[in-house]
């Protein structure tokens, strides 16, 4: 019996330390999720960019909110330069009853998204090691994918834009695009917890 058990306290360990996320360098997971259009959008349908800013976020937090305008920026600035934003909301709608299909589709409508807005039903999340919104994840073309360049927090002031000094996702898409490595390459990302 104690055997039994060591062994199943040993596979869970295993399991926690290799699902435990990306990591800078690490290939970018692909994922294919329905967009609040009713389209299927894919990261293979950005092959032809120099990287993807992929944002776990979602509707109701307050974290999520004040970066709101500042993600739409993002990709306003740099959508046309190789780095477009895609949202992903990995929020479970009967836990987060905000985040339903209708009211993100409400929200991309209200806020007029320049980017796609997409449903983590396959718990991408998870595969990429997000844990809060907003959670960034700079992926930059490598090969026939992409590999992740940066992890983290956008900037230092979650809810004072006014008041930010260090603008970590920007100064990592800079090093990018001058063929360097981010640093840092990873951040802690800011946010309400995902609701799965």
């Amino acid at each position: 019996m104690k055997r039994v058990i060591l062994t199943s306290v040993l596979a869970l360990l295993t399991l926690i330390l290799v699902h435990g996320g990306l990591k800078p360098g690490d290939h970018a997971v692909s994922f294919s999720l329905k967009n609040v259009d009713g389209k299927t959008v894919a990261l293979s349908d950005y092959s032809s960019q120099k990287g993807v800013i992929v944002v776990f976020t979602c509707n109701p937090c307050p974290f999520a909110k004040a970066y709101e305008q500042r993600i739409i920026d993002l990709h306003n600035k740099y959508a046309g330069q190789g780095f477009p934003v895609v949202a992903i909301n990995s929020n479970n709608p009967v836990v987060s009853p905000e985040d339903s299909f209708e009211n993100m589709k409400s929200r991309a409508s209200e806020k007029n998204y320049p980017f796609p807005y997409l449903v983590d039903d396959q718990g991408i999340f998870e595969a990429y090691g997000a844990t809060r919104t907003p959670h960034i994840f700079l992926l930059e073309k490598s090969g026939n994918g992409f590999e992740v360049a940066y992890i983290g927090a956008i900037d230092d002031n979650a809810m004072e834009a006014s008041a930010v000094s260090k603008r970590y996702l920007e100064s990592a898409i800079k090093a990018v695009m001058a063929g360097e490595k981010p640093s840092p390459a990873s951040t802690k990302a800011v946010g309400c917890t995902i609701k799965p």
